[in-house]
């Protein structure tokens, strides 16, 4: 979409990720916006405003009122004549503040006017972004509708390695251009997914399971409801909830429970990601009562599962599409690509168990994603939120064409 005649505040912090504000603001006007600047007094040691002020056509703004006539910078109507607030590089402080309602500078105060959507980019370093205060106040800032665009992985300032980066503006872009362009693109689908593992009992208190975190699927299923998706999130047991609680979710213990709302819901879906990490096996006989440790050995009787993939794979009717996931740890492409044909999907996602930061229980993902016509894309490690975007690229794409 073109950004013409769209107004956009750019918000920037003092980080030294600061100086990529300058190309984001070079790539909007591009683009055709108008972008205002506002900037915090630490930002200003960072990148100067004489920069922004050149690249953005505009004053750059940073306190109250002008100090050489009085003049006032109205926070209020700013937040009126936005039609987004993009705030990039957003430091801990920042953040911590927005969560929690503090409004020392124009820049916050603008935030807490602002009546059009706010996209937040943090930008600090790996421990400041993992501590549980700052993970608390982004969760705080999503719940009050803020779209985040979760930072990269790679070397940061301080030397070491990790997750903090502030993200590419190109990719900063793209984000604001699904924002405003609604992001509905999914508006009046429905998509059924699963996710999390499933446990198959043994007795009352032992279960086969894997060590599936649940993260991927649901940040599948948060992407496709911010895109207007009328979601179904068929889920294993997890410790975790997605960010939208308009998600309709159907809990399922184990595969045959899983197996079972699949079939329900598939018919009368457009497209179904099957994300889940579904035993393969299950004990045959499990036991009523706990077993007790009466003999050296146990020995545990296991019979197939029933195959969610293969068995909507059969009921795929024209005009739905059908994703699945491949987690492997040998013969990576082969693998996938034979069962990407069995199970009749329109494509399916790759996880190699080899690639660092891929997997369970991680925030990471590193994907290759394969096609009915043989396409192969590749993609870096990124955050799951990224992936999930990715993931629902390619969704988008095929069901344009079934």
């Amino acid at each position: 979409m073109s950004l013409k005649g769209k107004h956009i505040i750019l918000g920037v912090t003092g980080g030294i990720a600061a100086y990529k504000a300058a190309i984001l603001v070079r790539l909007l006007v591009k683009e055709g916006a108008e972008v205002r600047v506002l900037m915090t007094p630490l930002a200003k040691q960072f990148i100067t405003p004489l920069t922004l002020a050149t690249l953005s056509k505009n004053p750059i703004l940073v306190e109250f009122f002008n100090p050489e006539n009085g003049e006032w910078n109205s926070h209020v109507d700013l937040g009126l004549w936005a039609d987004l607030y993009v705030i990039a590089p957003a430091t801990a402080n920042t953040i911590a503040k927005m969560a929690h309602g503090v409004a020392d500078n124009l820049l916050l105060t603008s935030y807490l006017s602002a009546r059009c959507p706010v996209l937040v980019v943090p930008a600090m370093d790996l421990d400041m972004f993992v501590h549980p205060a700052t993970q608390t106040n982004l969760a705080t800032l999503r719940f009050y509708g803020n779209h985040i665009v979760e930072p990269a992985t790679g070397e940061l300032a301080s030397g070491l390695e990790g997750k903090g980066r502030m993200e590419e503006p190109e990719n900063i872009l793209a984000a604001i251009k699904r924002i405003l362009d609604n992001g509905k693109d999914l508006a009046g689908r429905k998509v059924l997914v699963t996710a999390g593992p499933t446990y198959e009992p043994i007795d009352p208190v032992r279960f086969v399971g894997n060590y599936s975190s649940g993260k991927m699927g649901y940040a599948i299923a948060d992407e496709l409801y911010e895109r207007g998706a009328e979601v179904t999130l068929v889920s294993g047991p997890v410790s975790i909830r997605p960010r939208n609680e308009q998600i309709t979710i159907v809990k399922a213990n184990t595969a045959s429970e899983m197996y079972e709302a699949c079939v329900k819901y598939f018919p009368s879906m457009d497209a179904a990601i099957l994300s889940a990490a579904v035993a393969d096996f299950t004990p045959i006989d499990p036991s009523n009562t706990k077993l007790k440790r009466e003999k050296d050995k146990l020995s545990l009787e296991l019979q197939p599962t029933r195959d969610i993939a293969a068995s909507l794979g059969k009921l795929k009717k024209a005009g739905q599409v059908l994703v699945g996931f491949a987690l492997e740890t040998n013969n990576e492409l082969a693998n996938a690509s034979g069962k990407l044909k069995r199970k009749n999907f329109d494509f399916i996602v790759l996880n190699s168990l080899n690639d660092a930061g891929a997997g369970f229980q991680v925030d990471t993902n590193k994907i290759t994603i394969i096609d009915k016509n043989n396409k192969i894309e590749k993609s870096e490690l990124k955050s799951k939120t990224d992936v999930a975007s990715d993931i629902v690229n390619k969704l988008v794409t095929f069901l344009a064409h079934v």
